[in-house]
């Protein structure tokens, strides 16, 4: 379903600190009584050997040459998604059941292990425990797109940070993370069992999702309506919907479905030119 556009994005409000704390807690505690609720059956059981039939893969690069980015961080990413893979691979999920990104991998901590990474909050980039998994989030979303399970909650990001050079994936086509309370949910609404698996490779991280049965469909996802509007308070405006063609397993075409707009304020000007490499 396409969400309505939002006209009036605008900068984030600078809230006090004790606001944010507060905030946090009360969107967690009704999280956590989320995943207590008798009305959802959650995905929680792993299997070792895989499901016989890919549905989706994908794969990103472990470290990206970004403007100002930290390296140290990137690297440290590297080892949250270690810690987040060992949760997620090869969990099941069987129909009528729902996967939660969070309620699989826990609290990103110290405690348990991860390192500072890379964070965005309020369009600034910085850094915390845990930080990066959005990457990770992203990486399942994309697949789920391309198979016929349904994505239940995501969060898309509020920023548009860098520009486009390199860019793989339609812009907007991402599923940002917070724990708990920002989180991916998948549900299968089909006959079949999926199975995610991923990897932490050598340069990528990789993903696939699998399953019982051969690929019912073939999916196709495209960028309409892309366009950089100047907002009233001075700064910009990206805007995109996203949709999505279906074809059959002999690839003939069966419909188009608007999945979702995004609008995000962008952190550069539009107006940049191109830097040659």
């Amino acid at each position: 379903m396409v969400a309505p556009k939002n006209r009036t994005l605008r900068p984030p409000i600078q809230r006090s600190w004790l606001r944010l704390r507060l905030g946090k807690a009360y969107y967690a505690a009704r999280r956590y009584a989320l995943w207590c609720s008798p009305r959802y059956r959650w995905a929680r059981e792993r299997r070792r050997d895989s499901l016989p039939y890919l549905q989706a893969s994908h794969e990103t690069p472990l470290l990206r040459q970004l403007r100002g980015e930290d390296m140290e961080l990137q690297r440290n990413t590297v080892v949250n998604f270690r810690l987040a893979v060992e949760k997620l691979d090869g969990v099941l999920l069987r129909p009528g059941e729902t996967l939660s990104y969070w309620r699989l991998i826990g609290k990103p901590s110290a405690r348990r292990g991860y390192l500072p990474g890379m964070v965005l909050f309020l369009g600034r980039i910085g850094s915390d425990v845990g930080g990066g998994l959005c990457q990770l989030s992203n990486l399942i979303f994309w697949m789920t797109l391309h198979t016929d399970l349904t994505v239940a909650e995501r969060y898309r990001h509020s920023h548009d940070v860098f520009p486009d050079a390199h860019r793989t994936q339609p812009f907007g086509t991402g599923a940002t993370c917070a724990y708990p309370h920002r989180d991916l949910m998948i549900r299968n609404d089909t006959r079949e069992t999926y199975q995610l698996r991923l990897r932490v490779g050598e340069k990528n991280l990789e993903g696939e999702w699998l399953a019982t049965a051969p690929p019912v469909h073939r999916f196709e996802i495209q960028e309409r309506d892309a366009r950089m509007d100047q907002a009233s308070w001075g700064g910009y405006v990206r805007h995109n919907a996203i949709w999505r063609r279906v074809f059959d397993r002999e690839g003939n075409f069966l419909e188009d479905q608007p999945l979702f707009t995004n609008d995000a304020i962008m952190m550069y000007s539009p107006l940049l030119p191109e830097v040659e490499e």
